[in-house]
């Protein structure tokens, strides 16, 4: 099993959300579905306005973020990543790349776990190519500051209260030490 979708039933577990059982395969209600294609949305929409500002630990955050708010979704059906290749190259524009983003979150409205596997496997593939950075070690800060933060104050990336997710940021580990020179 990925080892980050490990990481993220793990996450679950310490937040007592409901998954299903690995390889169970349970399709996601509409609800849901809506609920996954609002958080890939907003995290999308985090990875734009870091790339505005030009900040590539941000635009890192971003991308640690959406493949998380992904691997949830597949967590929750019990599914797999599905490794998929991911034909994007540096143009050198960054309309290009959020062009694929927003194409990709928006086959997840399929609710399909092969949909949030190609959002994680782009999340991936922009990290080490576009921000030029260790996707692994950014994936595990940012696993291991939420758990923490689950332990001391309860807080949820999953909960939709307009106080989470303003704080969401401030929150954030510093992702700069997972970039390379």
């Amino acid at each position: 099993m990925n080892e980050h979708l490990l990481l993220v039933r793990a996450f679950h577990e310490e937040l007592l959300y409901s998954q299903a059982e690995v390889g169970a395969t349970e399709r996601l209600s509409d609800m849901e579905i809506i609920r996954y294609q609002a958080l890939l949305m907003e995290a999308g929409g985090e990875i734009l306005k870091a790339i505005k500002i030009g900040e590539m630990a941000e635009i890192l955050l971003g991308l640690v973020d959406l493949a998380y708010v992904a691997l949830a979704a597949i967590a929750r059906q019990g599914g797999q990543v599905a490794v998929q290749p991911i034909f994007w190259r540096q143009d050198g524009y960054v309309l290009s790349m959020m062009q694929i983003i927003s194409a990709k979150i928006a086959q997840c409205a399929s609710g399909e776990t092969v949909s949030y596997s190609d959002v994680y496997c782009l999340c991936n593939h922009l990290a080490r190519s576009f921000v030029n950075a260790d996707f692994n070690k950014a994936f595990v800060t940012v696993h291991k500051n939420r758990i923490a933060r689950v332990k001391i104050s309860g807080d949820s990336i999953y909960d939709d209260s307009d106080a989470i997710r303003k704080t969401k940021l401030q929150k954030s580990p510093d992702l700069g030490d997972c970039l390379y020179e």
